[in-house]
């Protein structure tokens, strides 16, 4: 009798259990669906403002900082923009920048993310079969995302390409010429300013936190970016507030954002996210003592192909 109690017993918490992780899953959806229809608010009230300036129209449904509401402004002054976006480096795509226009434009899109747990989770919600999402689990290394492109059919005019690896973003970039996007969305290392065109060295398995403590170390500098996709064909229509996602659009758009230099565009970034050898916060916000941290290590410089140290251009850069 008492064995067949605790077995009631514990059928009964197990269905406690599942209900509640039910209810939770509908308090969320109910929660996504609030924050979907507040965007779309903002970006109706974006529109009538009639701002050029990108971090303006900033706001904030599913992206870390502003990217959501600029995406949305881009996208409302190229009309005609192809609906299909490439993003890596989403982990488990909660945080991203192509989520709400995932959910709010129903567009088309491939992500990627080295955690096979990450992808395999996103594969297991409501959201993969509801949209047209694509995830794929790969570590990228600049072998390799051709190929990722190839297998998974994305060719040929895209919407917009977004990346953010913390790492090799510049040598990705660089290879990717099967897809011709619209609008390109890169994260950029703002601690290096604007006057050199610098980047980590390649190396097909970085990760940032790894190749130094600090997370001070790695991507490139905007001006890397600038000169790489305006030989590409691309104009610089500015950053998101914090400063260190830029966007650029194909120059055949250009004439419908504001273009701005490298000057305009750039500010420092104020976010202390520096770390010590033991993982803890540090919370440098002084510019010169977080390039301290990483002056004895290597930098490419992009224009003369030579390696350099930081602590011989801190007051170049």
């Amino acid at each position: 009798m008492k064995k067949l109690l605790i077995r009631i017993l514990q059928r009964l918490l197990n269905r406690l259990f599942l209900d509640y992780i039910d209810e939770q899953k509908k308090i969320n959806l109910r929660l996504e669906k609030i924050h979907i229809d507040l965007g779309k608010l903002q970006s109706k009230a974006n529109i009538q403002k009639s701002s050029l300036n990108l971090s303006e129209n900033g706001f904030s449904v599913f992206s870390q900082w502003d990217e959501d509401g600029i995406i949305q402004f881009i996208i409302y002054k190229i009309p005609e923009i192809p609906r299909i976006f490439i993003e890596f480096g989403v982990e488990n795509y909660t945080e991203s920048n192509t989520r709400f226009l995932l959910l709010k434009d129903h567009w088309k899109g491939l992500i990627i993310d080295g955690s096979e747990e990450y992808i395999n989770s996103i594969k297991k919600t409501e959201l993969y079969w509801k949209t047209k999402l694509i995830a794929e689990y790969a570590f990228i290394d600049a072998d390799n995302i051709e190929t990722i492109f190839a297998k998974n059919n994305f060719s040929g005019d895209i919407g917009i390409l977004s990346v953010d690896i913390d790492g090799n973003d510049y040598w990705i970039l660089k290879k990717i010429t099967s897809v011709r996007p619209v609008v390109v969305i890169v994260e950029f290392n703002n601690l290096l300013g604007i006057k050199k065109s610098l980047s980590v060295p390649y190396d097909p398995k970085f990760i940032r936190h790894d190749k130094h403590y600090s997370g001070l170390y790695f991507g490139a500098s905007l001006k890397a970016f600038y000169d790489l996709l305006n030989i590409r064909g691309y104009s610089f229509i500015g950053c998101n507030e914090i400063n260190n996602n830029a966007f650029f659009v194909l120059n055949e758009f250009a004439g419908r954002f504001q273009v701005l230099t490298l000057e305009e565009g750039y500010s420092y970034n104020w976010v202390r996210e520096s770390r010590n050898s033991i993982g803890d916060l540090t919370f440098l916000d002084n510019r010169l003592e977080r390039l301290e941290e990483i002056k004895d290590l290597d930098f490419l410089d992009l224009e003369s192909n030579q390696l350099i140290k930081i602590k011989d251009y801190i007051d170049y850069i």
